[in-house]
């Protein structure tokens, strides 16, 4: 059975949730893990972060490539997007 890897560190859990969904519309297996703890009140947040989103390692490549077009690119501009 393959591993999943780390692949990004969304800032928030939006950003985690729309990503998760691009991901996902290019048949990438993505899950999305939050380092929020409410037994301590989000302290493992403020020290690690958000949290992560892993892949499979074989998808690594294509995943990292799509999370870095969607952070460069205007809506306008995203390379899958449909032309009208």
């Amino acid at each position: 059975m393959e591993n999943k890897i780390n692949v990004y560190q969304p800032a928030n859990d939006a950003e985690a949730m729309a990503l998760e969904t691009l991901l996902l519309e290019h048949s990438i297996d993505a899950d999305v893990v939050s380092f929020h703890d409410t037994a301590y009140d989000g302290l493992y947040q403020s020290q690690y972060g958000w949290g992560i989103i892993r892949v499979f390692q074989s998808d690594f490549d294509k995943a990292k490539k799509i999370i870095q077009e969607w952070q460069d690119a205007t809506p306008e501009k995203l390379p899958w997007s449909e032309q009208e």
